[in-house]
């Protein structure tokens, strides 16, 4: 093959490749310049409907009974008996142990027996002092023998009243050896068993602890220092337990503690909240976490927080006219409420308004004045997406879908 032809060939096949470059770049600058609805700014509405706003605040607590009392005993002995176990329900006054009375009644007997000793020196001694004093009066006695008559008196007198005290005392201690309930309620733990010996030396020993009414109980929920302020009494309360995970028991704020309790340098303040339990199925101890309803509104106008975060100046465009309105988006007003603006998106066209927020959760704001149910508030702005095959420029180098000239 000559030269010639080669060099014609090598020639034909850049002017080829050359007019395929152009084309394809005259197809690219015709589809990236051209102007259509899929360039335009087109808005994202959100419209307006009622619904309800939380705001809560959980803590983790727990369930004890609302009136709860430890019965010790006074005395030191040997338990007798036990007349009660777990779980009964008793009556206030009713025995439920006793101690061994034997030690008891030979202390009150001794003290019986020297105290009626005491009576009789009291009356020998009274009878000489009354005779010393006769014949002191007749000065047939020295003021030393008076003296010393009136001093034996006396100290026979207090010796009888000392002794009648632990009598007393003694006979108080017998009666303690019969321990009452101080309440009508429920046995919730017993800490003795009959023979144990129990002693009173130093503090009263617990042996039983006692539930007024498990019908009516309280969570003592812990909440934290950042979220205490929001809490107040009144409040509603929802709370579960993991001995019933599916059931929602609900409750009310009681009491807000002031003493803080600070562990492990985490400082908490402990609420008290009630808690009816007519079924029984909350038991003391259990683990409750707690939801405090702190702001709720119910059946509102609300909006969500995308339409006060929207500015038409973020997204101003050559298709879209911003009209001219105050600078102001936010501000309170005499009355405390505070006004916000929002954009409407009515008839094609931007239009703001002024709104009158309530409580938010961070996610929808409560409105209570400026828009209503049905409106269109804009969210965000977003570039039309016009995908039909008449609006789509189609590059000449792309293959036709097969049927694609079919009518």
């Amino acid at each position: 093959m000559s030269r010639n032809i080669i060099n014609t060939i090598m020639k034909r096949k850049y002017l080829f490749l050359g007019a395929a470059i152009l084309a394809l770049i005259v197809a690219i600058v015709f589809l990236v310049g051209r102007k259509g609805p899929e360039n335009e700014m087109k808005p994202r509405i959100h419209l307006v409907e009622k619904g309800n706003i939380i705001n809560t605040v959980t803590a983790t607590g727990t369930v004890e009974p609302i009136d709860q009392v430890e019965v010790g005993t006074q005395v030191s002995g040997v338990i007798q008996s036990i007349f009660v176990d777990y779980n009964d329900k008793v009556t206030k006054g009713q025995l439920i142990a006793q101690i061994d009375e034997s030690a008891l009644r030979a202390s009150l007997l001794q003290r019986k027996a020297s105290l009626a000793s005491a009576k009789s020196e009291l009356e020998y001694q009274e009878k000489t002092f009354n005779r010393i004093k006769m014949l002191y009066e007749k000065e047939m006695v020295s003021e030393s023998e008076y003296d010393e008559a009136k001093y034996l008196y006396s100290k026979a007198k207090a010796s009888v009243e000392s002794l009648e005290s632990e009598v007393e005392q003694a006979q108080v201690n017998l009666s303690y050896a019969r321990i009452y309930s101080p309440i009508d309620g429920v046995v919730l733990s017993k800490s003795v068993e009959e023979g144990q010996t129990v002693a009173a030396s130093f503090s009263t020993p617990t042996l039983f602890v006692i539930a007024r009414d498990l019908t009516r109980m309280q969570v003592e929920a812990d909440v934290d220092e950042a979220d205490i302020g929001q809490v107040t009494e009144g409040q509603r309360v929802t709370f579960t337990v993991d001995a019933f995970p599916d059931q929602v028991f609900v409750g009310e704020v009681t009491q807000v503690r002031l003493e803080a309790v600070v562990e492990s340098n985490v400082v908490t303040y402990t609420v008290i909240i009630d808690a009816p339990n007519p079924d029984l199925k909350l038991k003391p101890g259990l683990t409750a976490e707690v939801t405090i309803i702190t702001k709720e509104a119910s059946d509102v106008t609300v909006v969500p927080a995308a339409a006060f975060q929207f500015s038409p100046r973020e997204n101003e465009s050559e298709e879209m006219a911003i009209p001219q309105s105050a600078t102001v988006d936010k501000k309170k007003d005499d009355m405390g409420d505070t006004h916000k603006r929002v954009w409407l998106w009515q008839h094609g066209s931007l239009v703001p308004a002024m709104v009158v927020t309530g409580i938010d959760d961070g996610v929808l704001y409560e409105i209570r004045e400026g828009v209503l149910p049905g409106d269109s508030v804009v969210i965000g702005m977003d570039h039309s997406q016009n995908n039909s095959s008449a609006d789509t420029a189609k590059s000449p180098f792309m293959p036709s879908r097969p049927g694609g000239g079919r009518r």
